[in-house]
């Protein structure tokens, strides 16, 4: 794998609005995300340069996006993590009885699919969701639409397992996310 994983940086905000834009052109894109391509391209630099800033380390913490960075610089895949403590508010789901980060906006490009990108972004959102100062993370947790089968495959193979909560997709009378947890090693 000739890529490395890090951290976004907070003044890479058009680099995180190409990856997002490219992400929402995706085949499956409208059983990924719960976003547009058409209300992405929209939105003014602003809304980028706080979402880079905030999914930085400079940022507040609660965010956290991660890239897979290739040899030339660009991005081959992205991985954003939330912290979800059962004192904050709802981000998806219901309140959160334990303190944990919630994977979102995974994507690889499809070039980079296949070569462990998607294994190393995961690597590394977990593993920083572990070193978390306390309280300490019990879990992370996704979900995934019911009809993303290579989605959910993978996270099954990561580690990853179904919960049985469900969650209807907005804007969809009959469509379910499905939930799905790692839980914390025991030491």
């Amino acid at each position: 794998m000739d890529y490395s994983i890090r951290t976004i940086r907070a003044d890479e905000w058009e680099q995180t609005r190409e990856i997002r834009l490219a992400s929402l052109q995706d085949p499956i894109a409208h059983l990924a995300f719960l976003d547009t391509y058409e209300d992405a391209v929209e939105r003014p630099d602003s809304f980028w340069q706080e979402r880079a800033e905030g999914g930085s380390e400079s940022g507040s913490g609660a965010v956290r996006q991660f890239v897979a960075e290739g040899l030339d610089g660009s991005w081959a895949g992205t991985i954003t993590l939330l912290v979800e403590r059962p004192s904050a508010e709802v981000r998806f789901g219901e309140v959160a009885k334990v303190d944990q980060t919630h994977i979102v906006g995974v994507w690889v490009r499809p070039e980079a699919r296949g070569t462990g990108v998607i294994d190393a972004l995961f690597r590394a959102g977990v593993e920083w969701s572990w070193t978390l100062p306390e309280p300490a993370i019990a879990r992370v947790r996704l979900y995934v639409h019911e009809e993303n089968a290579r989605a959910a495959a993978f996270y099954r193979r990561f580690g990853f397992v179904a919960t049985g909560d469900r969650v209807a997709v907005p804007g969809s009378e009959t469509a379910q996310e499905l939930e799905y947890e790692l839980l914390r090693p025991t030491v």
